[in-house]
């Protein structure tokens, strides 16, 4: 499954049912730029477990403001729409895989 790009008109109902694990990122950030191809790889591994988003927060500010996105990347794990976990900063593949097996 490939990665859903949302945004803050469709985050609600994108994230409303099922786990999805949402990248807040921006194009000039370094680390999110390191991040994008472990989630690349995630994506296919976690299919039918887990959906993977990505808000651009310089497009989006609405939504990385609500769910209080201060620095970048900011993953927000949610499940049927609340937020369960969250993680700031580059993470391994395996440790994002965990998180996603906690909540799953």
């Amino acid at each position: 499954m490939a990665i859903i790009e949302v945004n803050d008109a469709g985050f609600k109902e994108e994230i409303g049912s099922g786990i999805t694990l949402v990248d807040f990122w921006a194009p000039w950030c370094g680390p999110c730029k390191m991040i994008a191809p472990i989630l690349e790889e995630l994506a296919p591994e976690v299919e039918g477990k887990a959906n993977i988003a990505k808000l651009n927060v310089d497009e989006n500010q609405a939504t990385a403001s609500e769910y209080e996105v201060m620095s970048i990347p900011t993953l927000i794990l949610f499940k049927d729409g609340e937020p369960v976990d969250k993680v700031v900063g580059f993470q391994p593949k395996e440790q994002l895989a965990a998180l996603i097996e906690k909540h799953a």
